[in-house]
């Protein structure tokens, strides 16, 4: 397949409630947003997500067979809600003939902000924890992850911060009282628009790998969830759980 200067991307995130969905031309710094739309009803994803594509595909006018590559959200969020997009993602590609791309749920919320201190993603993990990742502007100007995605509980998260620091995500306000009390003065809180990963911000992230071939493997692909299920936890042994 022959790379293309700004690949036409459809991408979307069901890492937490919302379903984002978008189509991009181009990526990070000459790219476009040509249609979004974000949704936060009370619906699973399964049965709202192939209907926001279509309906963004129609408001367009563009044809699945039109665009490059099909984008999702890889995670960390919602097991459930990751599992519903990556195999939408997958039956997409498989049936259009188009390749899959995938990047962290907390990049599509971290990459965006611009800012010149810290800047911490932040997601409910549930459980009293949360998803987080830390990012930097780079020597070229882009803000960039500068660590690997973690969950642990929120305090903890606080104490490794000893820096200004813009929070964003959903995470944020399900416990604000824990980052002002450790965090203070020291702490910025981003717009409502970071509250999510927006479908978007994935789009633009992955053109740079559409344009390097980096493509992931439609069979061996999974969504990056960062902690064990409950299913994954109940298969390990009293031994193990106390080594």
């Amino acid at each position: 397949m022959t790379a293309v200067a700004a690949p036409l991307i459809l991408s979307f995130d069901t890492a937490t409630r919302y379903c984002s969905v978008a189509l991009t031309r181009g990526g990070i710094g000459d790219g476009e947003v040509i249609a979004a739309v974000s949704l936060a009803l009370e619906v699973t994803h399964s049965r709202r997500l192939l209907g926001l594509v279509e309906w963004l595909l129609d408001q367009a006018g563009v044809a699945l067979k039109d665009v490059e590559a099909i984008a999702f959200g890889l995670g960390p969020g919602s097991f459930t809600g990751l599992r519903i997009g990556m195999a939408t993602a997958k039956g997409l590609c498989h049936g259009a003939g188009k390749p899959l791309l995938g990047v962290s749920s907390l990049d599509a919320i971290g990459c965006g902000i611009d800012s010149n201190e810290l800047i911490c993603a932040v997601l409910d993990a549930r459980k009293k924890e949360v998803y987080s990742c830390f990012y930097r502007r780079r020597a070229d100007g882009l803000i960039a992850p500068c660590s690997e995605p973690r969950v642990s509980s929120p305090s903890r998260l606080a104490d490794t911060i000893n820096e200004p620091v813009v929070l964003a995500g959903e995470g944020v306000g399900a416990y604000l009282s824990v980052w002002r009390e450790h965090l203070g003065a020291g702490m910025r809180i981003a717009s409502a628009r970071y509250h999510y990963p927006a479908a978007e911000m994935i789009g633009l992230l992955t053109a740079q790998q559409y344009r390097a071939g980096s493509f992931l493997d439609l069979d061996l692909a999974g969504p990056l969830y960062v902690r064990a299920s409950d299913a994954e936890l109940s298969l390990v042994s009293p031994i193990m759980k106390e080594a």
